[in-house]
């Protein structure tokens, strides 16, 4: 039946109907939103009923009384809005089993839920309950399994509690398994003391989150708790988005009145009270810190100055004779520009080289560490991220470590430190634009003062994406040796993502008329959707057929934009389509989880070892204990379906992310309605990411309006000063 339509003064009203019925399938569910599409089947009907609305944590197999309307969508036809909405367990054999073979409880997958029910009918879930040790009686079923059951049905009755109170205080369950995993049985208690600790304690949850449950909860809104959490909310907004260290006071609380929209005065007696209480920073009296940021400030200028001024371990003083020596071993000829910053770097205790690609880093790299074991000094090098490790690695045969595992670090923190330093001669640290500054002033507490540093980056690249500019300001600071490649050498001079980089870095616009043997195309095209289907194309026949290579380990898509039709989300969902026919899967809130599928870690997790933006494979799903096993580089790490959290699908990744990496083909979108991200260093930044081929797909009058932008957002950072002040003082 269509929904009942009651006639009030000619207005037409529609009528709520009840509908009860078995959840045979989840269609489509988005716990960020709460917003879910599932089918059920209802007696009296014949197909399944297609329900639409905030049902996020609803389990298959599971009875849910629905109330609200039925719609005809142009698209999707006959579906029911559903406006309210209560979930009981299965009472039929039928929806039991299919209940226990949704995977929700870990342990029992369709298989064992078949088993189960067959021996126990409808007594199933009672036996679960209160004689859970009966399970050993069906075949294959073991003591372990049967913890493993125990403990899972156990968890999944915890965390239906806690959606129930979510619910009830009109809160999206979307939360729920976050909220869980972090307080477990102590979730409703401590969601009830304090919301706005969620803020602190769970990944993913900010402060609008934490505060959208604490009004529900009925909270005072101008409340001192509320205010303190506001700012430090705001500070470390600048600090994650924008990448300043410090925030002008009037800036942060016009954003506090603006987000908390509360009276300025109460921002000012709550950072007031923050400063005298030391949990903020305040210097200059407009310069707001939050205090890691301060005190790493001080801290790495202080270290930079230590390292400069103490003589190293070892002295090289033939150094024009080795690198004649060189050229002879490695019948290469050193310009005078590449002679002058080996020795630069041989003899310095604290230097930079930064130049774009194709002016001979590496060349330079391979020079220095010759000479460095020639003299049999003890070398480290070390990267940001483990696909710049990597490739530092096979560029110089030797191991290379990224910084987070060559300071060893845990939970607790760095094992590495200043009471226990790093043992070796010199220190080579590659990719160094990436590094933000909490990250470089926990390195160089590790790092002796004898010892020498040789910082080897691209200034022009974007900045980091946590807070600083470290390479930036060490450059502009000009109390560091510094030595800046520019000159493109003759085989570079062949390739047109070489020579385009350089065009763009200039200011100029690349060669975007590029013929078939080129390394660098451009296909215009204008319309969105347009756009997405010719990558999917791309990735999936054109180059893999052409070029025959892998388009899941040898092409990356890279994007300005997170949202719309060519931003992260969408281009990952095409092309987990059209690039991966696993059935292997795991869903978590919006994504599903496919075997083999290319994922992205996107938060340090220390105990696993793995960090924001590390990229790999789904080699695993299993669907029984709701677990999937991602392996990154040889490294086979577990996720539990509540960590999924952590993982997002990297088939497309925004540029930001690619930082620091290297691909052999990557493909951007780029259109004019990306606007807002379009600077020149965001476009230079993706095109220096690939080393064989670049295809740029979209709009001339973008790349031109990106060109043109030079002017990136300066970050409030006074770590360049901070150099300038120490350095000057110790002269």
């Amino acid at each position: 039946m269509y929904a009942k339509i009651l006639k009030i003064k000619n207005k037409q009203v529609l009528l709520l109907e009840n509908l009860k019925g078995i959840v045979e399938r989840i269609t489509y569910s988005d716990e960020e939103k709460g917003f879910s599409v599932i089918k059920i089947k209802s007696k009296g009907y014949t197909d399944l009923i297609v329900l639409v609305g905030n049902m996020a944590s609803v389990n298959i197999g599971s009875v849910v009384s629905v109330q609200g309307t039925w719609s005809m969508n142009p698209k999707f036809g006959r579906q029911f809005n559903v406006s309210s909405w209560e979930e009981t367990l299965p009472a039929s054999v039928y929806g039991i089993e299919k209940y226990l073979g949704s995977g929700l409880i870990r342990g029992i997958g369709p298989k064992f839920a078949k088993a189960i029910v067959e021996k126990f009918g409808s007594n199933t879930l009672e036996i679960i309950e209160n004689q859970v040790s009966k399970l050993t009686i069906v075949p294959n079923i073991g003591n372990k399994r049967v913890a493993m059951i125990s403990k899972a049905w156990q968890e999944q009755k915890e965390i239906k509690d806690l959606m129930i109170f979510l619910q009830e205080h009109s809160v999206s369950t979307a939360f729920g398994y976050r909220i869980y995993k972090a307080y477990g049985k102590q979730s409703i208690e401590k969601v009830k003391s304090n919301p706005y600790a969620l803020a602190d304690d769970i990944h993913g949850i900010g402060f609008k989150t934490a505060d959208m449950i604490a009004t529900k909860l009925g909270l005072d809104r101008k409340s001192y708790n509320r205010c303190r959490v506001g700012v430090f909310y705001v500070l470390n907004y600048f600090a994650d988005n924008e990448g300043h260290c410090y925030v002008p006071v009037d800036e942060m609380i016009k954003k506090c009145v603006e987000m908390l929209e509360v009276e300025d005065c109460k921002i000012v007696m709550t950072y007031d009270h923050l400063v005298k209480t030391q949990e903020l920073i305040l210097e200059d009296k407009d310069k707001l810190y939050l205090p890691p940021f301060y005190y790493s400030e001080i801290g790495l200028a202080k270290r930079i100055k230590n390292i400069l001024s103490t003589e190293p371990e070892h002295k090289i003083t033939n150094i024009c004779e080795l690198i004649n020596n060189l050229e002879i071993s490695n019948k290469i000829k050193y310009d005078e520009i590449q002679r002058e910053a080996i020795e630069l770097a041989v003899n310095s205790k604290f230097c930079v080289i930064t130049g774009g690609p194709g002016v001979g880093k590496t060349t330079i790299l391979k020079a220095i560490i010759d000479i460095f074991r020639i003299k049999n000094m003890r070398i480290l090098l070390s990267a940001t991220t483990g696909r710049a490790a990597k490739r530092m690695s096979e560029t110089t045969k030797l191991e290379a470590k990224t910084i987070h595992r060559l300071l060893d670090s845990s939970p607790n923190g760095y094992k590495k430190n200043s009471e226990n330093s790093l043992e070796s001669d010199v220190l080579i640290l590659d990719e160094t634009s990436m590094i933000d500054l909490i990250l470089m002033y926990n390195l160089t507490k590790a790092i002796p003062d004898n010892m020498r540093v040789i910082l080897i980056g691209d200034s022009n690249q974007l900045p980091s994406v946590g807070a600083g500019n470290v390479l930036g300001d060490i450059i502009e600071s000009g109390d560091v040796p510094v030595v800046k490649l520019t000159q493109i050498y003759r085989q570079a001079q062949k390739s047109k993502i070489v020579i385009n980089s350089h065009k763009i870095n200039f200011g100029e616009m690349p060669y975007l008329a590029c013929n078939k043997d080129s390394d660098f195309f451009f296909i215009e095209e204008e319309g969105q959707e347009k756009i997405v289907n010719l990558i999917s194309d791309l990735c999936s026949r054109r180059l893999p057929n052409k070029l025959n290579v892998n388009p899941m380990k040898d092409i990356q898509v890279l994007t300005p934009m997170r949202r719309g039709e060519t931003g992260t989300e969408n281009l990952n969902f095409v092309l987990q389509k059209s690039l991966n026919k696993s059935d292997l899967l795991l869903r978590r809130g919006a994504i599903e989880f496919r075997e083999n599928d290319k994922v992205m870690q996107i938060k340090n997790n220390y105990e696993k070892e793995v960090f924001n933006g590390d990229i790999g494979f789904v080699s695993k799903v299993d669907v029984i204990n709701k677990n999937l096993i991602v392996n990154f580089d040889e490294r086979k790490i577990e996720y539990d379906i509540l960590e999924l959290d952590e993982l997002v699908l990297s088939y497309a990744i925004s540029i930001h992310k690619s930082h620091g990496a290297e691909f052999p083909i990557v493909i951007m979108p780029f259109k004019f309605k990306h606007y807002v991200m379009l600077q020149r260093n965001l476009l230079y930044t993706g095109i220096t990411r690939a080393r064989k081929m670049v295809i740029l797909a979209g709009e001339k009058k973008a790349v031109k309006y990106a060109v043109g932008n030079d002017k990136a957002k300066k970050r409030y950072v006074g770590f360049c000063e901070r150099i300038k002040k120490i350095c000057l003082s110790s002269c």
